[in-house]
This record gives structure tokens, sequence and C-alpha cells, in this order.
């Protein structure tokens, strides 16, 4: 692997999982020692860091029960509002997996220890604001010391990013796409219980959400991609798909925006991203997945098979709307979040029964025309409709664990067929290899119908 003059060119550890023995990062170490030293795997050294040594111990005897914890992982004690320890991370490994949320409080100093040092790092979040800021904060930097900094490589927003990308692949040409709506269905035999940091994280980030249309403006505006055809129409606020058999809200969640900067980026690099010392094998890979990936636009729907779930969806929305603009409202939401939250979420997470109860299926509804040259024509309206599926287990601690596990493997193992350095989208970077090791881990990608609209013949 290439090195930069500010890394170490062998450093002690390939992966450190800050925040190891938080709600997530427990999962995560679960899902990392899956592959450490197995056959075939790039990950041989590991080291879990937090403030507490006797957390992670317990964390890690919690991940690899029944059998005994692996003696080569070593535990290390780090802070994020102390500097030095962080750095001091950054200099012992390869790459960082930062699970320690909420990131608009915690994060900045972990991403700018890595931009400084050249460590890759990887997170889950799902929080636009703190994206965003990073990328405008240490994009540069990054490139300078080749630091590889990629954010929400969990549930949010890896199947979003991955499916979208799956579904416009479908449209093979003259067909082109115009607008993709992701629909998305959890499931469970027990009660669906939320992480509260991901419900922390949702109220700070509605509270703050002047900050995050502050921090674009301040920005200069770039380019977006050209869709075939005008834009989709709103629709009502509660629709019903009729071939899913659901009803669905807007969602509000950061898919949207990451799916939208990766388009943007794949726009100014129509090929993708080259890597640092790429295969001619790779090169070859990257440029055909790329030019087979279409822009549409893109929205994304949560979705109930009841109408009154769909009525407590919205409840939950008027509350966080409503309390989260107010520091009180705030208090409220956080102290009480199984009363405003429905239930849904809870301080101490749901039991290790109601991981393994649940799933999500994430259905990607697409329109779009069975000839390029009908978008140009006069009131077009999409003539092509094609559905395609992920699915997987629960989404906060096994599904995000797989994502961000299968990510931090192919820095490990590809790093040169990467690019260099910089603050991106995980689209963007793993696009090309990230769904087969996907599917291999249990979350699948499926094509379900391919329709023609309007009675003309589909492609």
């Amino acid at each position: 692997m290439q090195t930069s003059q500010f890394q170490k060119p062998n450093p002690h550890y390939d992966i450190i999982i800050l925040g190891a023995s938080g709600f997530t990062g427990k999962y995560v170490v679960k899902e990392a020692l899956k592959f450490l030293n197995t056959p075939s795997s790039p990950l041989k050294t590991l080291a879990l860091a937090g403030r507490s040594h006797e957390k992670l111990t317990k964390t890690l005897q919690w991940a690899a029960h029944p059998s005994s914890p692996p003696p080569d992982v070593s535990i290390i004690i780090a802070d994020t509002t102390h500097p030095p320890s962080l750095l001091s991370l950054c200099n012992q490994t390869k790459l960082l997996l930062n699970c320690v949320g909420p990131y608009r409080i915690h994060g900045d100093p972990v991403v700018a220890a890595c931009a400084s040092s050249g460590c890759d790092y990887l997170d889950i979040t799902g929080e636009p604001e703190f994206m965003e800021k990073m990328e405008v904060k240490y994009h540069e930097k990054a490139v300078e010391t080749g630091s590889l900094i990629v954010s929400a490589c969990g549930f949010d927003s890896i199947p979003a990013e991955i499916g979208v990308m799956f579904n416009t692949r479908q449209w093979v040409a003259p067909a082109v796409p115009n607008h993709v709506t992701a629909y998305v269905s959890l499931e469970s035999d027990k009660k669906i219980v939320g992480n509260f940091a991901t419900y922390e994280s949702a109220v700070l980030g509605v509270g703050n959400m002047d900050k995050l249309q502050e921090l674009r403006r301040s920005r200069p505006r770039k380019p977006r991609p050209v869709i075939p055809g005008p834009p989709p129409p709103k629709g009502p606020i509660i629709e019903y798909q009729e071939k899913l058999g659901l009803r669905a809200v807007k969602l509000p969640s950061a898919d949207a925006v990451v799916v939208r900067r990766t388009l943007v980026t794949l726009m100014e690099n129509p090929h993708g991203l080259p890597g640092i010392n790429e295969s001619p094998e790779h090169t070859e890979k990257r440029e055909a997945y790329w030019s087979s990936v279409k822009p549409a636009h893109f929205g994304v729907k949560i979705a109930s098979k009841s109408l009154l779930g769909i009525y407590r969806i919205i409840g939950v929305g008027i509350f966080l709307g409503l309390l989260s603009r107010i520091s009180f409202g705030r208090w409220l939401l956080l102290k009480f979040p199984s009363f405003f939250s429905f239930g849904w979420f809870r301080k101490t997470g749901p039991s290790e029964e109601e991981v393994r109860s649940a799933s999500f299926k994430m259905w990607f509804v697409g329109y779009g025309f069975s000839d390029s040259s009908l978008a140009s024509e006069r009131n077009s309206k999409p003539d092509m409709q094609i559905i395609t599926r992920v699915m997987g287990p629960e989404i906060g601690y096994v599904t995000t664990p797989i994502s961000l596990i299968q990510c931090a493997l192919i820095v490990l193992s590809q790093r040169e067929n990467l690019p260099k350095g910089g603050v991106y989208t995980p689209g963007i970077v793993f696009g090309p290899d990230l769904q087969e090791r996907l599917q291999e881990n249990g979350v699948s990608f499926d094509l379900v119908s391919k329709t023609a609209l309007r009675g003309r013949p589909a492609a």
C-alpha cells in the first residue's frame, strides 16, 4: 500500500474501532471478529478504543461469546475530547472506524486527527450537516495527506446508495430513468426498537436545520446532473403503493443527500475516482461500472402496511418538528424518548432477541423512458417502471456493522485501487465492489419487475 509522508509506513493495527463499547460499537466488534485472521481476510490486527478499559474488555468478551476473546486484540484508552489521544490512535493504525455519536458533538476532532495524520477513516453517521461540514473543512487536507475519509457507511446510507445504483443500472440503453423512490419497510416478529444515539442525532439534526441551510448557502453551487425528462410530481402526503401493498410518507433522511453528493462527484468524474496505483483490471471494472450508473431524481419514504403505522410515523415527525427547535423541547425529547417516539426508541436500546427478530426491505421504484428520445418530447411522462429490492437483517445493529466492516475490508485489501485521499461518500468510493460483498454477507439485491406504462412495450 502506498503511504503518504504524514502516515507511519508500518502502523501496528489494521483497524482500530473507536467507541467500541457503545450500543452499535459492540456489534461492529462482533462483526469484525468474524474476519480477524481468517483465510483470505486482510484483517490481521485489531484494537478497540474508548474511555473505559473495563467496558471495552466486557465488549470484547461479549462479542467473542461463546468463544474466548482473541488474545491479540488490544485495548486502547482514547477520548474524543482529548486530541492527543486521537492522534495517537491514528499513528497506530491504517484505518479508524468511528462509532462515537452523535457525530455533530463528537465527530470533528476524530476526522481532524485522521486528516492531519493521513490515517483512513470510516463512520456510520446519518447526519447531513456533519458530513457536509467535514467535506468543507477537511477535504483539501485529506487529499494532501492521503487520508480517505468516508462517512455514512452503515444503514445510512449504504443500502440506499448501492440500491439506487443497482436500480439505475437495470435501465439498458436506449432506456433511461427519470426518478427513483425508495420505500423503507422495517419488519419484526417483536417490537421494533431503535438506538437512542440515532434518535438523539435526529433530534439535534432537526433542531439545527438552520445551520445546515446556512452551510449550504455559504458554499459555491456545484452543477447538478442532467436528468432526462421533467422533475417528478410531489404527490400526496400519504402515498399508497399498490404493487407493494404499502402506504408511505416522506422520510427526511440522509440517504437522498448522500446519493445526490455521489451523483455530483460522478458528474465531475464520469468514470469514477481513479485509485492511487490501481491495476488495469480494476480500471476496466471501475469504468464499466460507472458507465452503467445513470443519474435520476431520488427520494426516500418510510413505509408501513397499516394506516395506523403511518399515523404513528407522522406523529413522531410532528413531535420532532415542534419541539426540536427550542432547548426545553429538545430536553423533553431526549429525556423521554420512548414517549415521544411511541416506543420506537428507548435509552436501553433493543434486546438481543429483538435485534435477531428484525429485518428490513427497501423497495426501489424507478420511473423513466423506454427510449431517451421520449424524454425530450413536450409534456412527456415516463412510460416504463423498474422495481428492485434490497433486503437484509436488522438495520442498526446487524446491517450497519455488515456494511461498515465490508467497506473496511475493501480499504484494507484494495487500498491501491481507491483514491489517494479526500472526503467522499461511500458510493463513489466502494460502488464497483460493495454490492457483491454485501450479497455474500446477508444483504440481497433483486430485480423485481420491468413494466411498460401507458401501453408501451418494456425494453
